[in-house]
């Protein structure tokens, strides 16, 4: 039996340690991606273009968190892929939070300086969402990746992506509690779990029962799961 390739994409600013607590390569072979510098005024696309080369099987199944899941929705326009799944993320421009809609006109964003995002926890509460203090210590370990060139290209990048159409057969997984992009401007499909934009973490149970699951969907030879 062949094994499926998974490739994980973490969010913005995180690394790998996010997806620590799931257990899908009792199933599949897994890998991870990071997150690489960027280059001067560097696309988005450009971006995805030069991440999908780091991935070397055919047809993998791409799961992104996050800022993760809108790189791994651009890396789809690039490679074949079986399946792309994303945690906590926003398949097209409209799911944006009003904010980011409005940074869009305004460009307000451009005049934040990610200088206060070295601030470890006003770093996570902006990743994580409503990160409680007595857990801060807990997230620290997921975020290392807090260049200000990088942070500064990741927010516009987000904020001014520009894909209308979510792509045929995606998955989407969102927390009903999700403060970072809010459910109420979620459009169905997708499936909702209790939880906030951390659920990659918090629900670890949940994923490690029904992910594999997800990913087998459609596939004939999929037995090996009961």
């Amino acid at each position: 039996m062949i094994r499926e390739s998974v490739y994980l994409m973490p969010g913005m600013g995180a690394n790998p340690r996010i997806f620590e607590f799931l257990s899908l390569d009792k199933y599949f072979d897994v890998y991870h991606l990071s997150w690489i510098p960027p280059e001067k005024d560097e696309s988005l696309d450009h971006y995805a273009q030069r991440m999908g080369q780091r991935i070397k099987h055919k047809n993998p199944i791409l799961i992104g968190v996050s800022f993760g899941g809108v790189l791994v929705q651009e890396i789809a326009q690039h490679i074949q892929c079986r399946k792309v799944i994303i945690i906590s993320s926003i398949k097209t421009n409209n799911e944006l939070p009003h904010h980011m809609k409005l940074a869009q006109l305004t460009h307000a964003h451009r005049l934040l300086p990610t200088q206060w995002l070295k601030n470890i926890e006003l770093f996570a509460s902006f990743v994580f969402g409503k990160v409680i203090q007595r857990r801060l210590e807990h997230y620290k370990r997921y975020l290392s990746e807090r260049d200000p060139e990088y942070l500064n290209w990741a927010i516009d990048r987000l904020v001014n992506w520009n894909r209308m159409e979510a792509l045929k057969d995606i998955v989407q997984i969102h927390g009903d509690r999700d403060s970072v992009f809010p459910v109420k401007n979620i459009h169905q499909p997708f499936k909702k779990i209790e939880g906030d934009h951390a659920i990659i973490l918090t629900r670890s149970e949940w994923f490690n029962k029904n992910l594999p699951k997800i990913i087998m969907e459609n596939v004939v030879d999929s037995t090996f799961l009961k």
